[in-house]
C-alpha cells in the first residue's frame, strides 16, 4: 500500500466503529488532517489572548480518585499555560502563581471548539470525521483537551455513543475496561453529571483493602501517540492521563440508536439523585454536583426531561418496528 493510502475506506471505517466492542487504535488515517498541526503552540496563536478555564489537581498519588469537585480551577491563556508548563518563573499575580508546577498539573478539558473558536469557523475543517464514514462531522462536533504532564479524567464509563480520539500532541495512556467490570469498579452517580457514570476506584492507585473486588478486572492500557486515533467502544470505563509534558487531543463521541433508552435512564437518574440531594441539609456543604453540571435542576425541568426522553425513545421505537415491518414485507 502506498504510503498515502488510507488502510481503511470511510464505509469501512464506520463499520468497525459502529459494531466493534474491543477498543482499537487505527494507523494512518489521519496523516492529510490540517488538525495534526494542533499543537498548544498553535493553538495558543489561534486563541490569541483568549482565557479558558483550567482544572488543577495535584500530582501527589491519592488512595481516592481526584473528583473534578476536588480541583482547583483557574482562568487564563494558553500563553500563560505554556510558560508555567515549561517551568518559567510566572509573574507573582499571574493565574498559576499559587499553583507550583512540581506540584500540580493542569487540564484544559471538555473544551467546544464550536465554542471556543466561534469566531474562527474556518478552523472546523482540519477535522475530518468523514474519513471514517462520517460525512459532515468536523470541528464543530468535536471537543479540545489541552494538558500538562499528570493531568487526568477519572475512571468513568459515558452512557451515550461511542468516543473517537484524535491524539495530536504528546502521549496519552488510557486504562479501560469492559462493561462486565462495572460492578468491579464499584460505580457512583455521586459527583452527579448526566452521562458520567463515576469509580469509586482510582484505578492508577487503587485501595484494595476498600475496593477488594477491583481484582477481577481486566484493564486494557494503551499509550496513544500523535497521529492515532483511539475507539472507545460504548460503556468501557475510562481513565485518562497525560504522560508528557504537553498533550493535546480531539474527541468525537458518536450517537448510537441505544443511547434512547439510555436516555430515559439518565433521567430517571437526574430526577432521583435531584430529589434526594435536594431534600437534604444544604449546610452538609456536600458538593455532589459535577463542576460540568451548572446547576441543580428542579423538579419539573427533570420530569420534563424525562417525558422528552419517553416520547423520543417510542418514536425511535416505533421508527425501527415499521422499517422492519417493510423490510419483511
Amino acid at each position: 500500500i502506498g504510503e498515502d493510502v488510507k488502510p481503511f475506506s470511510p464505509g469501512k471505517a464506520k463499520e468497525i466503529v459502529m459494531s466493534l466492542q474491543q477498543p482499537a487504535v487505527f494507523c494512518n488515517m489521519v496523516g492529510d488532517w490540517p488538525a495534526l498541526h494542533w499543537n498548544a503552540k498553535y493553538l495558543s496563536a489561534m486563541l490569541d489572548g483568549k482565557t479558558i478555564q483550567f482544572r488543577l489537581g495535584l500530582k501527589t498519588m491519592d488512595l481516592v480518585p481526584q473528583f473534578e469537585t476536588r480541583c482547583s480551577y483557574v482562568k487564563a491563556t494558553l500563553e500563560e499555560f505554556l510558560a508555567w508548563s515549561c517551568g518559567q518563573p510566572s509573574c507573582p499575580s499571574g493565574p498559576f502563581s499559587c499553583y507550583e508546577y512540581s506540584k500540580y498539573w493542569a487540564y484544559a478539558d471538555y473544551k467546544y471548539i464550536a465554542r471556543i473558536f466561534e469566531d474562527k469557523p474556518e478552523i472546523f475543517q482540519d477535522i475530518r470525521w468523514s474519513d471514517f464514514g462520517f460525512p459532515g462531522r468536523s470541528g464543530r462536533e468535536s471537543t479540545l483537551w489541552i494538558g500538562s504532564e499528570g493531568a487526568n479524567t477519572p475512571c468513568h464509563l459515558d452512557s451515550y455513543g461511542c468516543n473517537l480520539v484524535l491524539q495530536v500532541e504528546g502521549r496519552k495512556r488510557w486504562h479501560l475496561f469492559p462493561p462486565g467490570d462495572t460492578s468491579f469498579l464499584y460505580p457512583t452517580r455521586i459527583p452527579y453529571e448526566e452521562s458520567s457514570l463515576f469509580s469509586k476506584v482510582n484505578v492508577a492507585n487503587p485501595d484494595l483493602k476498600r475496593f477488594p473486588a477491583f481484582r477481577n478486572t481486566t484493564a486494557h492500557v494503551v499509550t496513544l501517540s500523535p497521529g492515532q486515533v483511539l475507539l472507545v467502544p460504548r460503556h468501557w470505563w475510562h481513565y485518562v492521563e497525560s504522560v508528557d509534558p504537553i498533550t493535546v487531543s480531539v474527541n468525537s463521541w458518536i450517537e448510537l440508536d441505544a443511547d434512547h433508552e439510555a436516555r430515559v435512564e439518565e433521567a430517571i437518574t437526574r430526577l432521583v439523585v435531584c430529589a434526594v440531594k435536594s431534600a437534604e441539609n444544604p449546610t452538609d456543604g456536600d458538593s455532589w454536583l459535577n463542576p460540568t453540571e451548572v446547576e441543580a435542576t428542579s423538579h419539573e425541568t427533570n420530569l420534563q426531561y424525562l417525558n422528552k426522553a419517553v416520547s423520543a425513545y417510542f418514536t425511535c421505537q416505533k421508527a425501527s418496528v415499521s422499517e422492519q415491518a417493510c423490510s419483511s414485507s
